[in-house]
């Protein structure tokens, strides 16, 4: 084995909060490595969050020149240049690399680029993707190791060589018929996606609904919009078998309720969840015990089962969105300051970029009626909204759910700017403000969050149900 180096701090991972960490610690003074295998930055800015964005906004654009006569907009012909929707995501991660390695310049962070695994705890031995080995040891050791698409055991899928959304990513031609399978959110954005850049596109579901952690009426309005543009869905759905190679040609045979079904497509792509990064890289041998599923077993300040052991991110079963990763590098930061912050009472947001958006915010009303919480609901068609009017971005609701003391406890949206609306009423949650001084609040005439007025001021009187 090699000659052991010496850090103060060791990074297994690139991801937001594992890179924070870095270069914080690093810029504090301590000898600090950061070990990836391939991703500079991790997946959010590669192969994840700002490349699907990227793709999906050309979609959007798409779907806009499409219908430009609509709004007295004469374009003519339109059609997707796959080629170059793929060089305008590529030249954006070029950037966001590039920015990313100014930072592990900028506050002396050495980053090692290889493969990783532990030999002993605290010790980690890399692969070099250049050739050699380097062993490194950490008095701090971080995990930020991610996940990454999960492939069902399906007879033929394998050999089907299915795209994930990595691959999905870089196609610079158009599927003529794509067939995916899962409606959670990676499906569902890529679907509307590829629908609008002119695929045939067909979802698969072995739920009974789109979206299965949403209320009802939420996964209805989702499909009913997808539907509209031509997506078409497949529910409570089991998938049998498949022959054929995504690419060409794929035929999948799903049993359904109504009996059997086979679907002819030309490509596939496997959306149905995330695995744990954490098979095969000796973490038995660090000292770091797993849980049933595969994640770092950690606790509320995200410490491993190892002594100055910490796991960041998807990894260590936190919620798989990059800013929750960024919200473990702050636990983590104020704890070594001496601080006792938790991950059990954080209100963590979601966004999901189809258009329009859907987003959500504490509980839903599925969640209120299991954990026996009593609320008041309040929902308003985004239609009602003066600011959809001058758009004609009508479809979709909100929805509030009010707490017997007048707190809002919970708020979803499906409309356009869902998301920036969200973040204001989650910063009425945290501010424990009574849903009456948001209600009154003197909002912006032609916004779209005017209308968390009229929302708010539906809510049933009364005690709560």
């Amino acid at each position: 084995m090699s000659q052991v180096e010496q850090f103060d701090v060791l990074v297994l991972g690139s991801g937001q909060g594992g890179q924070l960490i870095a270069w914080h610690l690093a810029q504090a003074g301590r000898r600090t490595a950061l070990v990836e295998r391939r991703w500079i930055g991790g997946s959010c800015p590669n192969i994840a969050c700002m490349p699907s964005k990227t793709e999906v906004w050309s979609a959007r654009v798409a779907h806009l020149a499409q219908h430009g006569a609509r709004f007295g907009v004469t374009t003519g012909s339109v059609a997707t240049d796959m080629a170059t929707v793929l060089r305008r995501k590529r030249d954006m991660v070029s950037r966001e690399v590039d920015l990313h390695l100014q930072n592990f310049r900028a506050t002396g962070t050495e980053l090692i680029v290889g493969d990783g695994r532990f030999v002993a705890p605290k010790t980690l031995e890399v692969r070099l993707n250049d050739g050699g080995t380097r062993v490194l040891a950490g008095d701090q050791v971080f995990l930020n190791i991610g996940t990454h698409p999960a492939v069902p055991n399906v007879p033929g899928l394998e050999a089907a060589r299915p795209l994930t959304h990595i691959e999905a990513l870089e196609l610079d031609h158009l599927p003529r018929h794509l067939i995916v399978l899962g409606a959670g959110y990676v499906g569902l954005e890529l679907a509307q996606a590829y629908r609008r850049f002119g695929s045939r596109v067909s979802v698969i579901e072995r739920g009974p609904q789109l979206m299965s952690r949403e209320d009802p009426d939420v996964a209805d309005e989702m499909q009913r919009i997808l539907s509209n543009e031509g997506v078409q869905f497949l529910t409570a759905a089991e998938v049998l078998s498949m022959r054929g190679r995504s690419g060409e040609q794929v035929n999948v045979v799903a049993r359904t309720p109504a009996g059997e079904q086979e679907i002819e497509g030309s490509d596939i792509l496997v959306a149905t969840g995330r695995v744990p990064n954490t098979a095969g890289i000796g973490l038995d041998e660090a000292g770091v015990e797993l849980d049933d599923r595969g994640y770092i077993r950690v606790n509320e300040r995200l410490e491993t089962t190892a002594p100055n052991m910490r796991a960041i991110g998807e990894c260590a079963g936190s919620p798989l969105f990059t800013h929750v990763s960024v919200d473990d590098f702050r636990i983590i930061k104020d704890n070594l300051a001496g601080g006792n912050r938790s991950t059990l009472d954080r209100l963590v947001p979601y966004c999901m970029f189809t258009d329009p958006q859907l987003a959500h915010v504490g509980l839903s009303e599925r969640e209120a009626q299991r954990q026996g919480i009593a609320v008041r609901i309040a929902r308003l068609p985004m239609s009602t909204v003066l600011r959809t009017h001058t758009t004609d971005e009508v479809q979709g609701f909100m929805k509030a759910l009010i707490g017997s003391d007048d707190r809002i406890l919970g708020f979803t949206m499906i409309g356009s700017e869902a998301g920036e609306v969200m973040t204001v009423v989650q910063a009425a949650m945290l501010g424990g403000l009574p849903y009456q001084r948001l209600r009154d609040a003197v909002i912006a005439h032609l916004t779209v969050a005017e209308g968390l007025g009229l929302l708010l001021a539906d809510v049933p009187s009364g005690s709560a149900q």
